[in-house]
């Protein structure tokens, strides 16, 4: 059983090594002057990425959004307090000359065909300013959340310039494509074109925990907890023990490996109790598989204190999952049916538990007395402790 085991637990052991998880440009990227954004998003369309800090004491947020522009033109960012199009968008507006000058400057948005002059936005913009580098323009600004409002609808553009004026954008393709949701507190946003891939990859790793972690690592535990004390079941138990951990194992280091990548994808986003938690579980769970392939004999003298090991690590990794995803669930912040679903799957888990747990003591209790009675005068009983902790 263990050399049968031992490929499905290497491979698994690979996976967590060897899964990608490249990062994007956002965490990568230097701004001149030593400026620095707790935040960034990679947007979905026209290469731009949008970097920000979000005060929530001011209600205001410092923001860098770049986009790659090698030539003249105009680029702008916007929030809209009243819808997800583009009239009534309050817009951040850079310029790049032909002649390499450049400038940046406010305007409001009313029609499909904006006129794109200067003028004020709806709410305070304190400062903006304009960079140019060689591959990238960037608008710097200090934005006033209107309402101090954390999710904002934001709309993104570019286009060319008709004797230095700004002039309109392909009316077609990703220029019509770029604009959507985005929550300054998580970073989670959506896009026109669908859900952002984070925020799949979020739920993604979400479901993977909540499977794995949450369900089937303490399913395994009640099947090797009070099937064994049946006699009739040895040993179907141990195998469906070892098949439940190991999948919630594999499955596992698939989420855990999603959340390395949200994390590197994600630079100045860190849930620091969720992610310590994670590296913890995985951590743990590796030492029970390798703690598996070295399991002793019955009859093994160290039997014992490896029992006392793999229940008391098991038990802690069962407790720190449940822990972890609902620490999840509020990351997340997903509809409540799902966080109510979760909690009816823990609670009919541990009722079931409790049922098992007033049905097999008895049992172990009736055979620990009898095989104490069975011991010769002067033996210390180790053998009735070790058969108990066996059974339980």
């Amino acid at each position: 059983m263990n050399r049968t085991l031992k490929p499905i637990f290497l491979f698994s052991f690979l996976i967590s090594i060897f899964l990608p998880s490249l990062a994007q440009n956002c965490s990568t990227y230097t701004f001149t002057s030593n400026r620095v954004f707790s935040s960034c998003n990679a947007l979905p369309y026209l290469n731009s990425f949008l970097h920000w800090t979000y005060n929530p004491s001011s209600g205001t947020i410092q923001i860098a959004y770049r986009t790659g522009l090698n030539s003249d033109g105009w680029i702008a960012w916007a929030i809209n307090p009243t819808g997800a199009q583009m009239p009534g968008s309050q817009a951040l507006v850079g310029v790049r000359q032909s002649n390499g000058s450049i400038n940046a400057y406010t305007t409001p948005i009313s029609n499909y065909s904006p006129s794109m002059s200067p003028g004020n936005l709806s709410f305070d913009v304190p400062n903006i300013s304009v960079e140019s580098t060689s591959s990238d323009l960037i608008i710097f600004a200090t934005v006033v959340l209107p309402n101090n409002m954390t999710t904002v609808n934001q709309v993104w553009q570019q286009g060319p310039l008709s004797n230095g004026v700004p002039s309109a954008h392909t009316p077609s393709g990703p220029n019509i494509l770029s604009r959507g949701t985005l929550n300054f507190l998580s970073g989670q946003g959506t896009s026109s074109g669908g859900g952002n891939s984070r925020t799949r990859r979020r739920n993604v790793h979400g479901v993977l925990n909540a499977v794995s972690w949450g369900t089937l690592m303490p399913l395994g535990a009640i099947i090797a907890r009070y099937m064994r004390v049946f006699k009739s079941a040895d040993p179907a138990w141990f195998y469906l023990h070892v098949a439940c951990q190991t999948s919630a194992y594999i499955i596992g280091v698939a989420g855990w490996g999603t959340g390395l990548k949200l994390g590197k994808d994600s630079p100045g986003i860190t849930y620091h109790a969720h992610r310590n938690i994670g590296i913890s579980l995985f951590c743990l769970a590796t030492l029970q598989v390798f703690a598996l392939l070295m399991r002793p004999r019955k009859d093994h003298k160290y039997r014992l204190h490896w029992n006392i090991y793999h229940h008391c690590v098991g038990y802690t990794v069962i407790i720190l999952s449940i822990i972890n995803i609902f620490k999840g669930f509020d990351i997340l912040d997903p509809a409540k049916k799902w966080k109510r679903t979760y909690i009816g799957i823990i609670i009919a888990l541990g009722a079931i538990a409790l049922v098992l747990e007033a049905i097999t003591w008895p049992i172990v209790l009736r055979r620990q007395w009898g095989s104490s009675n069975k011991s010769q005068p002067g033996e210390n009983g180790h053998g009735a402790t070790q058969q108990a902790t066996e059974q339980l």
